[in-house]
């Protein structure tokens, strides 16, 4: 895969690298970011959060709140300090309680919000995954259920206003198509 080894080589010459996946949802960021987890562990410990685990629910994704949170994680992963953090339980509607993860070489954050402008001078490189809205929704629905499309349909706007707001393609590294 020459994207795996471009970013091999864009690792090696940085401290505690993290690699951000970003764009729409249902476009394969979280199998992106496993596959490169695994074609990484070879040469690098590797650590993958993903976004959904930070949101604050539907309605507090995407704020002050998760920036914070996000720039916290990365602070801690540049230090090459353990990282903690709470994971959002979406089943009860609330954050668990704080886990630690121990530290890593390499942190791969995965999802929407991964590769906004409060943390991108930290990244080694930004991976925007582009994918039409109505196919990337047909995904989501596919993967989680007709249940979520309410909630998806008002997720794309916010999506959209992010990512206009952040202007996260333009500052990728690397753009995919799917």
């Amino acid at each position: 895969m020459e994207l795996t080894a471009a970013l091999l080589d864009l690792c090696k010459g940085v401290a505690q690298p993290v690699i951000a996946i970003d764009g729409p949802a249902g476009g394969g960021k979280t199998t992106l970011a496993q596959n490169l987890a695994l074609a990484f562990s070879t040469s690098l410990s590797t650590t993958v959060i993903h976004m959904d685990d930070l949101y604050d629910g539907w309605d507090g994704a995407l704020d002050e709140d998760f920036s914070s949170v996000l720039s916290h994680i990365v602070g801690s992963h540049k230090k090459s300090e353990n990282i903690s953090y709470s994971s959002y339980n979406w089943s009860e509607a609330k954050f668990d309680e704080a886990k630690e993860v121990p530290r890593t070489q390499l942190l791969i954050l995965e999802g929407v919000g991964s590769g906004q402008s409060s943390i991108r001078s930290s990244l080694a490189a930004l991976i925007w995954i582009d994918i039409n809205d109505k196919q990337g929704l047909a995904r989501v629905i596919a993967r989680d259920g007709e249940s979520i499309r309410v909630p998806m349909e008002k997720w794309l706007t916010l999506q959209e206003q992010h990512f206009h707001l952040e202007g996260t393609q333009n500052a990728a590294d690397f753009i995919l198509t799917t």
